[in-house]
């Protein structure tokens, strides 16, 4: 299937070289502020603040870029009328963020919390300018604008916390880093699409998307609710260096996670459009996405935490050391969160969207509980409540996903005994290395970096032998980019075909 000139395979490929760069920039960013600027109590701080005004302002978006992106019909009046109530909605939000960062700072009490509230806020004005823009660039699936947008804005980010992080600012400059991020995301976003701007207003036709946001709201409420409370949480029963400490660990594994299978998402998404559209069956679309997602995704999680003590001591110092623990447990619990991709976008893009619903406001139920019975003992607790929650969170969503997408228990529980295979041959060079080389504490790049590669050697070689369904991409891609220089030889091909991902 192609859309436009751009296949699935090459925009994913697109899409994961933007997130490439993308993490370069902000892994180099959390390296020189952590390691030079910011303290873990600073950074704590900033958390905070975020994580409220993020909780609140996750009611902004309203579902409009899904539901731009993935209506099956949409003309010029129907962008006007969803460009126009995300205005409407989105400012009204950032207002009320702005108002409610005086309780906020009075409810934690920590002296310069007020500030950083506020300038957060205030960054949230700019996000309506992005949102139709963007998702009628992912509509298009023009991801050469998208991989523009993403570089632009961590890029944006980054010089300008840092600069203020040199000039002393302290936490502040990380907040002045969020704010000049949503500036760029809806200047970038807005060149790419030629300016486009809901003049004059329209409301007519606005009860589909009204309708249509009202689920998704809720939804991305939850989920941000899940996501945001850990910092909150910890904040209030522990203090502001547990929650540095625990969004250090916590941005490092999503980073990376996002790194190697955020990209696919936003590809995937209007692909399953595509699908539905022409009455594919979707359950061996589905077997072939999370064969990709869970090949590339659980060795890189489960290499982290296999790794979190070294390189967090390499990367940012011993002050950080406290953040170790927490993220080997962060990072255990992403394998399982990703074992079920596209969880959301799926039921919403086949109107399901209600069952969905009461089955995040119980995982979300469970999060919280969880969460609050760890942070109530000591941050590791906390961090390793997320791994309970995960193996919930698989019981409540995997039922409803098979009844939604369709595909086979036995095809995906093939895949997931595939990928745990390859997941611990990829990670047995680094525990060898503790064994009989030195242990994670004393381990310094050298033998981590050498123990990853003979890691990622091994990972290759059983992806070929066991036969597993994502060497094909794997196969294609690198033959695809090894061709320019004459050495697409060098890649073995499969050893048995496979049914081949849609073009």
């Amino acid at each position: 299937m192609s859309a436009g000139n751009m296949s699935v395979r090459g925009a994913a490929l697109l899409a994961m070289a933007s997130q490439m760069g993308a993490f370069v920039i902000q892994f180099a960013a959390s390296v020189i502020l952590a390691r030079w600027f910011i303290d873990p109590d600073e950074l704590g701080l900033f958390t905070i603040a975020f994580s409220f005004v993020s909780l609140l302002a996750v009611l902004q978006e309203f579902g409009i870029n899904r539901y731009v992106a993935g209506e099956a019909s949409l003309d010029e009046d129907g962008i006007r009328t969803a460009f126009t109530v995300s205005l409407a909605i989105s400012w009204t939000i950032a207002a009320a963020c702005v108002l409610l960062s005086w309780p906020a700072a009075a409810f934690y009490s920590l002296p310069g919390l007020l500030p950083l509230l506020l300038v957060v806020a205030a960054s949230y004005f700019f996000v309506p300018l992005a949102t139709v823009p963007m998702a009628l660039l992912q509509r298009k699936m023009d991801f050469k604008s998208n991989t523009m947008i993403e570089i632009g804005v961590v890029l944006t980010n980054a010089a300008v916390a840092i600069s203020l992080a040199w000039h002393g600012y302290g936490a502040i400059a990380l907040a002045w880093g969020a704010f000049a991020q949503q500036v760029a995301r809806a200047a970038i976003a807005q060149w790419r699409v030629g300016g486009r701007l809901p003049i004059p207003p329209r409301l007519e036709g606005a009860m589909p998307v009204l309708r249509f946001g009202g689920f998704s709201t809720v939804l991305n409420g939850l989920s941000q609710l899940g996501s945001r409370l850990p910092e909150l949480l910890i904040g209030r029963l522990l203090d502001a260096v547990a929650v540095g400490l625990f969004a250090r660990a916590y941005g490092l594994a999503w980073q990376l996670r996002w790194l190697v299978s955020g990209g696919m998402t936003t590809v995937f998404y209007p692909a399953f459009a595509r699908f539905r559209d022409r009455g594919d069956a979707l359950g061996p679309h589905y077997e072939r996405v999370t064969a990709s997602f869970t090949a590339l995704t659980w060795p890189t999680m489960a290499g982290l935490a296999a790794c979190a003590v070294p390189v967090i001591n390499i990367l940012y110092g011993e002050r950080w050391l406290g953040s170790a623990r927490p993220l080997e447990w962060i990072a255990m619990s992403q394998i399982l969160m990703i074992a079920l991709p596209l969880h959301v976008e799926l039921p919403i893009l086949l109107n399901r969207m209600r069952p969905l619903l009461w089955r995040f406001g119980l995982d979300t139920v469970v999060s919280v509980v969880l969460l609050a019975i760890g942070a109530w003992f000591s941050l590791e607790a906390a961090a390793a409540s997320r791994v309970a929650y995960g193996f919930a969170w698989l019981l409540i969503h995997a039922p409803f996903l098979q009844t939604v997408v369709g595909f086979t228990w036995r095809g995906l529980f093939r895949i997931w005994m595939q990928s745990a295979l390859v997941t611990g041959v990829a990670v047995l060079p680094v525990w060898l290395s503790y064994v009989y080389i030195a242990p994670a504490r004393d381990a310094g790049f050298i033998q981590v970096f050498c123990a990853a590669m003979v890691g990622i050697a091994l990972w290759l070689i059983t992806l070929r032998q066991i036969r597993h369904p994502a060497y094909s991409e794997i196969h294609h891609f690198a033959t695809h980019a090894l061709d320019r220089f004459g050495c697409s030889a060098l890649v073995p091909a499969p050893r048995a075909s496979r049914d081949p991902a849609p073009q």
